[in-house]
């Protein structure tokens, strides 16, 4: 038997085919269009693009693979996303995605309405601009004839999900991630939906992460070549069945994701709430399990900002192996990586981005090493604040595209203080979306069997400590430099 997990990302769907032991037999990928930006900070994609790039890839792996050879579905996807349909399913507008940042006014009423305290209460978290809440509230305040014709409410992946089999469901972690859902207990918050007047019938079922929502229907084994009849299991958000793709499932292992964002994630076995909101907390893909979770808006995206705009047209692989010619701390240059604005430890949409401290000696290496650094500095952050509310970080693994680049492993080794681990097989939100699906039909007993069987680990990289005591020092200049830079922003904003 064969299992096929499905991420929804932002720029492409993922399709990744694992066999009975967990190892991967065939991944391929469907690109989405560009996401619009009608307005700056706006952030918007047609669902239906991503049911066609699902579609794609689904198809691309079925042409390796009989149909039949695939016993179980498993989703994850782009959190937060905003998806309204109207009574016949059919999209009523874009989507808003997690990246979209128009909300801070209905953030704001959030918090007036609810109070800080009490938000973190009834859901866990702070009123930030990414989760979905807000977005409903700016559709309901500006596009008033949409949001009447609304008769349901689905998550990125679950749109899919609906196209697959017709179900509307909802898995705890992504459920999490909307400011609706008591996530404590596990279920939809009665308080939230009642004070922000949002019609519980327009949500989805909650499930855990194995349990089966439904299968593959007629129209969708039609279109896709599937089998009719193919169990699809809730599923995770992105973070979640990413960690689970890492072997992140007990306390005491963490993992440091860099791609586009960079992601921090933590297990506990009880809701752990940070009393300022500075990281999330949410339901693991794994019941009776919870985790932190601080996000860097951009991380992977810095190195990708700086190459296009100031990497003199060399790769990725051309610039870190010049800014592995620099020695630790880039001579006193600092990168701030607040391109979007930041969430942890933040939570600031108007935040900035900044390189300070240059000279006339630096070089672009040195700036390319800064980046690298204050990626690092960044998640750093989220750990520090990890440590601060009692959680333990005894393993860090790394996952995403940085950690396919040695020097980016051991500034974080370096940066973190301990030894950091690379995994043999980094496949992603897909594999981890996967090994919930083959849980979900007993190919495994429980989620931690699963992961023990397939997740290995590569590489160690252990810190240098004459580079630990310099970024040490930088770290505390680091911090220093947001509220210094935001206290000028201020002074121009006014």
């Amino acid at each position: 038997m064969n299992i096929l997990g499905i991420d929804i990302g932002t720029g492409g769907t993922r399709a990744i085919l694992i066999d009975e032991t967990g190892a991967v037999r065939a991944t391929e990928t469907a690109e989405h269009p560009p996401f619009s930006t009608p307005d700056v900070g706006w952030a918007e994609q047609d669902p239906d693009d991503w049911w066609n790039a699902a579609v794609i890839a689904i198809q691309k792996i079925i042409s390796k693979f009989p149909a039949d050879s695939i016993g179980a579905i498993g989703l994850t996807g782009q959190m937060h996303g905003s998806v309204l349909l109207d009574k016949a399913d059919k999209p009523l507008r874009p989507a808003l995605l997690w990246c979209d940042q128009r909300t801070e006014k209905q953030c704001n009423e959030i918090t007036e309405t609810i109070g800080k305290e009490r938000l973190i209460e009834l859901v866990s978290n702070p009123a930030i601009t990414g989760f979905t809440l807000p977005k409903l509230l700016w559709i309901r305040e500006h596009e008033p004839a949409i949001w009447t014709r609304v008769a349901s409410i689905l998550l990125p992946k679950d749109y899919v999900r609906l196209k697959l089999s017709g179900d509307k469901a909802i898995d705890v972690s992504d459920a999490s991630g909307t400011l609706l859902f008591d996530v404590r207990n596990r279920k939809w918050s009665q308080e939230m939906i009642e004070v922000f007047e949002i019609d519980p019938e327009l949500l989805p079922d909650v499930f855990e992460s194995v349990e089966i929502t439904g299968t593959v229907s007629r129209t969708a084994a039609t279109r896709t070549g599937l089998r009719e009849g193919t169990p699809i299991v809730a599923g995770a958000g992105d973070n979640s069945a990413g960690a689970i793709g890492m072997g992140v499932t007990k306390p005491g292992t963490v993992s440091c994701t860099i791609g586009t964002s960079g992601v921090v994630f933590g297990v506990t076995e009880e809701p752990r709430f940070d009393a300022r909101g500075r990281i999330h907390t949410m339901c693991h893909a794994i019941a009776g399990r919870w985790h932190n979770t601080g996000v860097t808006l951009a991380a992977g995206l810095s190195l990708k900002w700086f190459r296009q705009n100031f990497g003199g047209g060399n790769d990725y692989y051309e610039l870190t192996r010049g800014a592995a010619t620099i020695s630790a701390g880039a001579d006193g240059a600092i990168w701030l990586p607040y391109l979007m604005g930041e969430r942890s430890p933040h939570l600031d949409p108007n935040a900035r981005a900044a390189f300070v401290g240059l000279t006339a000696r630096h070089s672009s290496a040195h700036l390319t090493g800064a980046v690298l650094e204050g990626v690092a500095f960044s998640l750093r952050d989220s750990l520090e604040i990890f440590k601060e509310n009692g959680a333990s970080v005894e393993t860090i693994r790394l996952g995403g595209g940085g950690a396919r680049s040695p020097l980016w492993c051991q500034i974080q080794a370096d940066v973190y203080g301990q030894d950091v681990l690379t995994l043999q097989a980094s496949e992603g939100a897909a594999f981890g979306a996967a090994l919930l699906a083959a849980v979900g039909v007993g190919l495994w007993k429980t989620v931690d069997q699963a992961c023990e069987k397939t997740v290995c680990v590569e590489e160690v990289f252990s810190p240098i400590p004459e580079n630990v005591a310099v970024y040490d020092r930088q770290f505390e200049k680091y911090r220093r430099l947001y509220p210094l830079l935001r206290s000028i922003q201020n002074v121009e904003e006014h």
